[in-house]
């Protein structure tokens, strides 16, 4: 595609016979961008997993619990407000230099940066400024992440069959829970064998540090496999051979231009839908749970790790979905499922558990609705790869998919707001309404995209 779907070629591409070429390198370009996804948010979610039941290194004992939870969110925070940047500078430069260059520069990035994370000392030693540091490195390595995807991805998309863009764009964005079963499944062992009671606990101290460290060797690997084992998109070769580049606008401005920015409008009022989904159902959960619903730290990391492998299968489901009824209409569906559905699950699960319910029953009640608010994703990175022509595409992607998150990464304080109006535990489920509402009118404001030609 070289402009949006009223301007798409008829032309139908067959699919590259198996064990061709061509069909090899989609493969290749597919399993590195899930890998690296994966490495992602295994990164982005340390903090949330990993350091959650440690968190205490890095802050003062005196402080209240409110402002504890505040700033452990922050500390979250700071990788999704630096994601945003490296989109829009890797999103260019993808578009300038190539998919496969720019995916190597953001990968050694937030390796480097996730390993000097590992080795941080904490607020005895430092004081403020561990705490400091730690924001730091996120933020840093939040605008390499944002590069990896905005680079990885597209490369991908643009190597694949159009009638697997479907599945093959939901399985790379089902990275996500594989992400975080992953750091799950390295934090659960530690605090079964490490102690995780107190300041001086041993899991406090420096077991946190493991999965920071698992983190960084996991961004070696995958740096290495992409070098030696995924070739440039030849749909980004052809365009960038048949631009003049010493006419042609940069990318970013070619994006902000007539129908692009229409389009981009369009898909970031649906990004910003669905990452309200994420910061109300997913990131403040363990903290809630822990913090302020009095859960233990182990039986909650093994609930979330249950409803992770559950939401993996709803990123297939709704990615194959969408490749037989439509994008958009599994979109608008799946919105309105969310502000009602989703809410009234979430809702089962905090009224459960603050009423001394069993976990169990509130797990399941939790991951019908995480399904069925992030399932979605497994729809949306296809969709918006598919909304951009070649030479803006990276940079559409990672501008509209990230830099939408930008509101939502505020979740905190909206919660803090929220705490006057009723109890602080049920504040994300306004957020969540307001999710599935702004990714249902986004979604009817856009075109179908599944028929839409990459090349």
């Amino acid at each position: 595609m070289e402009s949006t779907q009223s301007r798409a070629t008829a032309i139908s591409l067959a699919p590259a016979p198996v064990g061709s070429p061509t069909s090899n390198r989609s493969r290749r370009a597919t399993r590195a961008a899930f890998f690296g996804f994966a490495v992602d948010y295994y990164d982005i979610y340390l903090p949330v997993v990993a350091l959650a039941p440690a968190i205490h290194y890095f802050q003062p004992a005196s402080i209240s619990g409110s402002l504890e939870t505040t700033l452990f969110y922050l500390t979250f925070a700071c990788t999704l407000i630096g994601r945003p940047i490296g989109s829009a500078l890797f999103g260019s430069l993808s578009d300038r230099i190539g998919r496969r260059r720019s995916t190597l520069i953001a990968v050694a990035g937030f390796t480097v940066a996730t390993l000097l994370m590992a080795a941080l000392p904490g607020h005895e030693t430092w004081g403020y400024g561990g705490l400091i540091a730690l924001m730091g490195l996120r933020l840093i390595g939040g605008v390499f992440m944002g590069g990896e995807y905005t680079s990885a991805n597209p490369l991908a998309l643009e190597t694949c069959p159009p009638q697997k863009r479907g599945f093959v764009g939901a399985l790379i964005a089902g990275a996500y829970p594989i992400g975080y079963i992953a750091i799950s499944a390295v934090t659960l062992p530690l605090l079964q064998l490490l102690p995780s009671d107190g300041l001086d606990s041993a899991y406090v101290q420096w077991g946190w540090r493991i999965p920071f460290v698992i983190g960084g060797l996991l961004g070696v690997a995958f740096f290495w496999y992409f070098y030696r084992s995924v070739e440039e998109s030849e749909v980004w070769e052809k365009a960038a051979a048949t631009t003049n580049q010493t006419k042609a606008k940069t990318p970013l401005k070619q994006l902000f231009a007539r129908e692009n920015a229409r389009r981009l409008l369009q898909v970031f009022t649906l990004m910003t839908g669905l990452w309200f989904a994420v910061q109300s159902i997913v990131t403040p959960v363990s903290g809630l749970l822990i913090s302020s619903l009095g859960q233990d730290a182990d039986a909650v990391t093994v609930a979330l790790l249950v409803a992770n492998i559950f939401l993996f299968a709803g990123y297939l489901l709704y990615g194959v979905l969408g490749q037989r009824f439509g994008r958009r209409r599994v979109l608008i569906i799946t919105g309105i499922a969310t502000a009602t559905v989703a809410a009234l699950t979430f809702y089962a699960t905090l009224h459960t558990l603050g009423t001394g319910g069993g976990l169990a029953a509130a797990t399941a009640m939790y991951t019908i609705g995480l399904v069925v608010a992030i399932g979605p994703y497994g729809v949306a990175t296809v969709y918006l790869l598919e909304a951009f022509p070649t030479r803006v595409r990276a940079s559409g992607y990672g501008v509209a998919y990230s830099f939408s998150l930008v509101i939502p990464s505020f979740y905190s304080f909206y919660m803090l707001w929220l705490e006057d109006l009723m109890p602080y535990e049920y504040t994300p489920i306004v957020l969540l309404t307001l999710g599935g509402l702004l990714t249902t009118v986004g979604a009817l404001l856009g075109p179908e995209t599944k028929d839409v030609e990459l090349a």
